[in-house]
């Protein structure tokens, strides 16, 4: 026969249970708290770049790409259409002045030059002939001249003459009419040969002169021709680096073609290019950042191309220390040309994050060990900082590292 169970009994399991329930509930109350805690993004703060929103003054500047290049280059070119037979120095090596560089076939160039001082000398000869015969011939008429003015003179002596046998008697009115007729014509006969000298004299001279002209601008000729085989020989003309070289034995180039250049590498400028949007900052004399690598170097702008190339305008920079360790060839750098100063802005450090004025999400650090999602708006900056316009207040701490893995992520946790 079944026994009624106390009520103190039945109360006690009802305890029981519900206990086991609430420890059940609890249970999994703290399970899902870890669970969610584990799941939270969180990143070691050991990992980031944060920096503090400090108030002051920013250098605000414009940024352009450059490269770096040799303060001097020069580039050999191939002063006749040729083929390469020598080779005499390699990429890198540094070369003096005079050194020599390559060797092109000269042979036909030689056979051209031999010729020519043959014709120079036939053309010397020749123009020596010419003044001997204008000479000659000059001659002939100053004798022809002369022999006619004695002969004038005698006429008038006979003139004199019949006219004083003609006054005593002696003589008739028509031997003094015809030696009077001589003397006209002699008279006549000598001004047109002093005439025909004069003329004759400023013809030859003007034969004489294009004749000269003709070999002066002959031997400019051969002189040239000298210069352009002394040049195809390829010598390096100052103490440089050797940054190339054609070096294709039997290559076959042409007058003007590109066959060394040599560079200064001791000494080093920046070539940069900028929109032509904001060409108006590049201004000759502006004062200019370059950033190699981790290392600030200071510079003016030198020159600045007058004419823009695909929306491109290029500028050069002239460092103040052309010189520094950090420099080599074809670096890539930033630049940033420096404009106007503001005063008494919040800025936080300017990292790969700034494209340039805007609206940004960046990530702020709380009083919770979290870093949280927060629209930024930003302005100008320069190498070092960017103004702050709007978003987070003086002491504040802001994430500048790349944080594009977290993209979304409106809360981080801090480890």
């Amino acid at each position: 026969m079944d026994r009624k169970i106390p009520k103190e009994v039945q109360q006690k399991q009802m305890a029981l249970r519900l206990l086991k329930m609430a420890g059940a509930v609890v249970a999994v109350v703290l399970l899902t708290l870890i669970v969610v805690a584990f799941s939270r993004e969180s990143v070691n703060e050991k990992y980031l770049e944060i920096c503090a929103v400090t108030r002051g003054s920013i250098e605000t500047s414009v940024t352009a790409s450059g490269e770096v290049h040799p303060a001097f280059e020069e580039v050999i070119n191939s002063p006749i259409s040729s083929r390469i037979i020598e080779v005499y120095k390699q990429l890198g090596d540094t070369v003096s002045m005079g050194s020599p560089l390559l060797r092109l076939d000269l042979e036909n160039t030689l056979n051209d030059y031999r010729n020519m001082l043959d014709e120079k000398e036939i053309k010397r000869h020749q123009l020596t002939q010419l003044r001997l015969n204008i000479a000659t011939s000059l001659d002939n008429q100053k004798m022809s001249i002369a022999i006619a003015e004695i002969e004038f003179e005698r006429l008038q002596t006979e003139l004199r003459n019949e006219r004083y046998l003609d006054s005593i008697g002696s003589g008739t009115a028509d031997r003094v009419r015809q030696a009077e007729l001589a003397v006209s014509t002699a008279q006549m006969r000598l001004a047109q040969q002093r005439t025909q000298l004069d003329n004759d004299t400023r013809i030859k001279e003007a034969d004489i002169r294009v004749r000269e002209l003709e070999y002066n601008i002959f031997e400019k000729k051969l002189s040239e021709m000298k210069r352009t085989l002394d040049e195809a020989r390829i010598l390096s003309p100052r103490v440089a680096t050797l940054t190339f070289i054609n070096n294709q034995i039997g290559a076959r180039v042409s007058a003007g073609e590109r066959i060394a250049v040599i560079s200064d590498l001791s000494n080093f400028k920046i070539k940069a290019q900028i929109s032509d949007a904001m060409a108006e900052s590049a201004r000759v004399g502006k004062r200019v950042i370059v950033a190699v690598g981790k290392e600030k170097l200071e510079g003016v702008i030198s020159n600045v191309s007058p004419k823009s190339n695909n929306g491109i305008v290029t500028f050069d920079v002239a460092l103040r220390e052309s010189n520094h360790r950090g420099l080599r060839q074809g670096l890539r750098t930033d630049v940033y040309i420096m404009n106007e100063i503001h005063d008494d802005v919040l800025r936080i450090s300017n990292r790969s994050y700034y494209i340039g004025p805007g609206e940004y999400k960046l990530y702020v650090k709380n009083g919770s060990g979290e870093i949280e999602l927060r629209s930024v708006r930003l302005g100008a900056s320069n190498y070092d900082y960017v103004q702050v316009e709007q978003g987070v207040a003086e002491g504040e701490e802001v994430v500048v590292s790349d944080m594009r893995e977290y993209a979304g992520k409106e809360r981080i946790k801090l480890k």
